[in-house]
């Protein structure tokens, strides 16, 4: 019996019927969720609440009506706001300050000056718009004035009536025992504060309406009614019972489902692995995926679950959608939580880790290293051994640090020895000698040092020719080519000494990096050479410029999509010629999509607009920059600025001054603007 259980509990078609179980019930479960949370907002309190008036939908319509009626008495009347009686002090200051803030980001602002230094002159530069701010504050008050009455206007089976004792709004009478004639009904002046029905009061959202009453009691005067019809809670106190009806059905159903889910889960993690015919744990190819991307991957699939239900809840289409994102996902996360289950079986959840497999290669790595005998057992030692050890004597710790550093002092003076050596045979004293008591390391590298005689005074002539030489290339270029530059020789420096193959090694790819940073940054330097002297031949020809976009952008297509922009291009339906080099201008076209390609914002849109001007054809290309571009448009032309000001990218700072010079010598005009993050080019070619 125990054997024909065993083939049916662990047979194929029973994991494929629990994972089914498994996903549908947990989709089923986070759909009803979401479904009440979305279209029912979040309102699980409705199960407990006994009738409409103790809902949150009855608070947050009488907290809105409240709301617009103490706006209006506050507001007073549409005279009061035109005479600016509705406007304080505080609204008109922080309207100066928002706009010294935009002086502050200006060029006339002055940081080594004080703020009352700099406020003379921003009154001077802003005193047009200072003296609008009371005429826009007023206006923006008439206009929240009147769209709150026509919101009052918009609501049926409503009647209210608010004064302040001068002025009144009111859609009915001023009469309390009118209004106390309706099902539902709130009086709040000086001498009485009533709701109706009384169990209002015991609303735990009551609180919403309080601080509006609190605040109308606090003027003498104040009064204000409001009742609500049968028209008006009829239909809300239906809507209300079938909330609860649906909600309370809900939440039972999501708790059933969540049952099975986790009868379903608990049973595929007691047989995931496990064959009939044996006791051991059977593992797949999923499960040959190291821990650390199995991990990685599940993160990345609940990141990609929430990333696709915000974007479809700001599209309005979560409620269509839901169900088959959560299942398709919930399905590739159980597939990989099970893989974590049978190496949890199998015990291999650490070892199968590619952090566990690089650490393991290390441990055997330093083993061999110090089974060699070599230097690098003295490195292990230092950087891994002493630390274990401080941590292992922490009672005593003292007297180690003592050691280490007596130890490290004795080397020291060793190292300052050779350094003082190195220092005289420098200075020309090559017949100098470094002599060290031990035979450790440093003793080999100076015995090694000693022996250096010939051909060191043809060495420092060499190097200080060299030194000389790139002292005056880095002279005659700007800082993005001295970077690369000194990248160089820095390494080459290290490399000369370099006795580790595996750095040696590191050192020539990287010099190899910086010298192709180098190769470009010259080739682009000597493209700017030639265009900006003229010395390009142009052969001008009549060319269709909408055509020449449209293939070059075809050509980049590739690169488009790497980078998720999407052009946008505008242009008269006819065509329009230029007289240009082709050529050269598709490669001033190409160093400004190049640049977009480096600093656009991953996502955004590129606008490219073509316009026929008259006897000329403007050229606009727009897009947003990924970096903040503080940086004028005139320092942006200039050679080598880029930019991104931290300098992270791979450009020269040269594209758009080459630019601006195959333009100029097809006898064109090329500008450049900024506005905020908005990068614009603009060329303009004769017809």
């Amino acid at each position: 019996m125990d054997i024909k259980w065993k083939k049916f509990s662990h047979s194929l078609l029973t994991k494929i019927v629990f994972f089914i179980i498994t996903i549908l019930c947990f989709t089923a479960a986070i759909t009803l969720f979401l479904d009440i949370v979305g279209l029912h907002h979040n309102d699980f309190d409705i199960v407990v609440e006994d009738s409409y008036y103790l809902g949150r939908e009855y608070m947050q319509d009488s907290s809105q009506i409240i709301d617009n009626l103490t706006t209006l008495i506050n507001f007073k009347s549409e005279e009061n706001i035109l005479n600016g009686g509705a406007l304080t002090e505080e609204e008109i200051s922080r309207e100066e300050d928002n706009l010294f803030r935009d002086f502050e980001h200006s060029k006339r602002f002055n940081p080594k000056l004080s703020y009352k230094e700099n406020y003379p002159l921003f009154q001077e530069i802003y005193a047009d718009k200072i003296a609008q701010i009371k005429d826009e504050l007023i206006q923006a008050d008439l206009r929240n004035y009147n769209s709150t009455l026509r919101e009052l206007e918009n609501y049926r089976g409503v009647f209210y009536y608010v004064s302040d004792g001068d002025n009144t709004f009111t859609n009915g009478i001023n009469n309390k025992e009118y209004f106390k004639k309706y099902p539902s009904y709130m009086i709040f002046d000086k001498s009485e504060q009533t709701v109706y029905p009384e169990e209002i009061s015991k609303n735990k959202y009551y609180y919403w309406i309080v601080p509006d009453t609190s605040s109308l009691e606090q003027t003498n005067n104040t009064t204000l009614y409001i009742a609500f019809t049968d028209d008006f809670l009829d239909p809300r106190i239906d809507d209300w019972y079938r909330n609860k009806e649906f909600i309370t059905y809900s939440l039972y159903k999501i708790m059933g489902l969540l049952l099975g889910l986790a009868i379903a889960f608990l049973y595929l993690i007691v047989i995931v692995g496990r064959k009939p015919e044996d006791d051991g744990v059977h593992l797949n190819f999923i499960d040959k995926l190291y821990i650390d991307f199995n991990i990685a991957l599940c993160l990345l699939l609940i990141g990609s679950w929430f990333g696709a239900i915000n974007f479809l809840l700001f599209e309005n289409r979560i409620f269509e959608a839901v169900f088959p994102i959560t299942l398709v996902i919930a399905t590739l996360g159980l597939i990989l939580v099970l893989s974590l289950v049978k190496h949890i079986k199998n015990g291999t959840l650490i070892k199968h880790s590619l952090t566990y497999t690089i650490f393991h290669k290390l441990f055997i790595f330093i083993k061999d290293v110090y089974n060699s005998g070599s230097v690098g057992v003295k490195i292990v030692l230092i950087v891994i051994a002493y630390p274990l050890l401080v941590a292992l004597t922490f009672f005593m710790f003292p007297v180690t640090i003592g050691i280490g550093v007596w130890l490290a002092l004795k080397k020291v003076q060793e190292f300052n020895a050779i350094k003082e050596g190195v220092e005289k045979v420098k200075d020309g004293g090559i017949h100098h000698k470094i002599n060290l008591a031990s035979s450790g390391e440093f003793a080999k590298l100076a015995a090694d040092i000693n022996s250096i005689t010939d051909g060191l005074n043809k060495a420092v002539d060499n190097e200080l020719k060299s030194e000389r030489l790139k002292t005056e290339l880095i002279t005659n270029v700007s800082h993005d080519i001295r970077t690369p530059l000194t990248s160089i020789i820095t390494y080459v420096d290290l490399l000369k000494n370099e006795k580790d193959q595996a750095k040696a090694e590191g050192y020539i790819t990287i010099i190899e990096q910086k010298a192709e940073r180098l190769k470009i940054l010259t080739d682009d330097l000597f493209e700017a050479s030639k265009a900006s002297s003229g010395n390009i031949p142009v052969n001008c020809e009549k060319i269709d410029i909408v055509s020449l976009i449209t293939q070059g952008l075809g050509e980049l297509d590739d690169k488009i999509k790497e980078q998720k922009l999407e052009f946008k291009m505008n242009h008269p339906q006819d065509k329009v010629y230029i007289e240009a080099d082709g050529k050269l201008l598709w490669r001033a076209l190409e160093n400004l999509l190049s640049n977009i390609f480096k600093y656009a914002l991953d996502g955004s849109r590129v606008y490219l607009d073509v316009a026929d001007i008259g006897t000329e054809v403007r050229i606009v290309i727009k897009n947003i920059s990924a970096y903040e571009l503080n940086i004028s448009s005139t320092e942006l032309l200039e050679r080598f600025k880029r930019g991104d000001e931290a300098r992270s990218g791979q450009g020269s700072g040269l594209g758009l001054s080459i630019a601006k010079s195959l333009i100029e010598i097809q006898k064109g005009r090329f500008n450049i603007e900024i506005d905020g993050d908005l990068f614009k080019a603009i060329i303009i070619m004769p017809k």
